[in-house]
């Protein structure tokens, strides 16, 4: 494998990727692969905060990895060298139909939430996020029905109390930051982006002595606990967002949000259908046939339900105002209760004579044998 070299370039140039990445022409996927993480790993400006030229140096391994990872432009470099990325290159003059390589913008290929994010983060790599915090909660079907508050525990970076984000015992000289001239924050050219400064931490100053509590870095991970309200009739899957009770991505940025993702247990009686509560009831066979009151629990506890006569298996009974609030009008759902009929397992033998009785009363004919009026009871309900 050849060395790696670099040269400083213009952002209109671009340099033999195989240099850049110390490859050979012949080098195949795999070997692009790990050149370039190595290399990148290496030559990463927040592992090489002292030194200038790293930026550059990064820059130009994003350049020649994407060159190279793409089938279409290493071909074209293999063809017509460095020609092919310039603006009227051999390229750009339509030797390929439908690929029009013009300028290399090496802006295009830094993509730091993307492939470098992935990339980066398996090298240890730390990249600049929103500082947002995500927590799982999960709450009970009753409370996820009447609203509840509950606690969540979170870990964040916050500014460090002692030197309040600087990097500097108190009482220490500052001074501006050379590197970012006081601004915090550096451009990495040629790069359209800027990141927070690594001298400075994006503080813009200098101190001569490192803050004893976060060593210098000016933020400090924390425990932190907030009450999250959960409103009536919240679904499994929804989020509740405090802004700006997220962690702080670096001492320049303000802290992001904190998102709480809600999953909603099942109950053993209540299912859920958008507002309304559904729920299944069983009565005898005289109480579907004559009709009576029952009792029937429900989000605000026990409730009378009219059961009418001649109710049949599988019919629903609506007991109105008794669902969760609605989401964009006022009021409640209803609660559906399903009517179940119980059939009794055993009989007397005066209760088997009874249902004979009911059998003829009803003009029902069969068999007269006790058993098998029942089994037909039991088919029927």
């Amino acid at each position: 494998m050849a060395r790696a070299g670099f040269r400083a370039t213009p952002a209109t140039l671009v340099q033999n990727p195989y240099d850049v990445l110390g490859l050979t022409r012949g080098a195949d996927e795999a070997q692009i692969k790990v050149a370039f993480r190595r290399l990148a790993a290496q030559h990463h400006p927040d592992k090489n905060p002292d030194d200038p030229t790293a930026q550059q140096r990064f820059a130009d391994l994003n350049a020649a990895y994407q060159i190279l990872s793409d089938p279409q432009k290493r071909a074209a470099f293999d063809r017509f060298g460095e020609s092919a990325f310039r603006p009227g290159g051999f390229g750009a003059g339509g030797s390929q139909p439908g690929f029009d390589f013009g300028q290399v913008n090496l802006g295009d290929f830094v993509n730091f939430d993307g492939i470098f994010g992935d990339v980066l983060g398996r090298m240890g790599v730390r990249l600049q996020k929103s500082g947002d915090v995500r927590q799982k909660l999960t709450i009970s079907f009753l409370e996820a029905a009447r609203g509840c508050e509950r606690a969540v525990e979170y870990n964040v970076q916050e500014l460090c109390p002692r030197c309040s984000g600087v990097g500097g015992e108190p009482d220490a000289q500052t001074s501006v930051c050379g590197a970012c001239a006081g601004r915090g924050r550096i451009r990495a050219a040629p790069l359209p982006l800027d990141r927070s400064c690594p001298q400075c931490h994006g503080s813009g100053r200098r101190s001569t002595r490192d803050c004893t509590t976060c060593r210098g870095a000016g933020l400090l991970g924390v425990k932190r606990q907030r009450t999250i309200n959960i409103p009536a009739g919240i679904e499994s899957g929804a989020t509740r967002q405090v802004q700006g009770d997220g962690s702080r991505p670096s001492v320049d940025r303000p802290a992001g949000d904190l998102i709480v993702e809600i999953t909603v247990e099942p109950h053993p009686f209540f299912r859920r259908s958008e507002d309304n509560i559904l729920c299944k009831a069983s009565i005898n066979f005289t109480q579907a046939a004559l009709g009576a009151d029952i009792e029937i629990p429900t989000l605000e506890g026990v409730a009378r339900l009219r059961v009418p006569p001649g109710t049949q298996p599988g019919t629903q009974l609506k007991m109105r105002g008794k669902g969760l609030p609605h989401r964009i009008r006022t009021g409640r759902g209803d609660q559906l209760v399903e009517m179940q009929i119980e059939v009794p397992s055993q009989l007397s033998p005066r209760a088997k004579t009874l249902v004979e009785a009911l059998s003829l009363e009803l003009g029902q004919p069969g068999s007269t044998d006790p058993a098998s009026i029942f089994d037909r009871l039991k088919r029927w309900f």
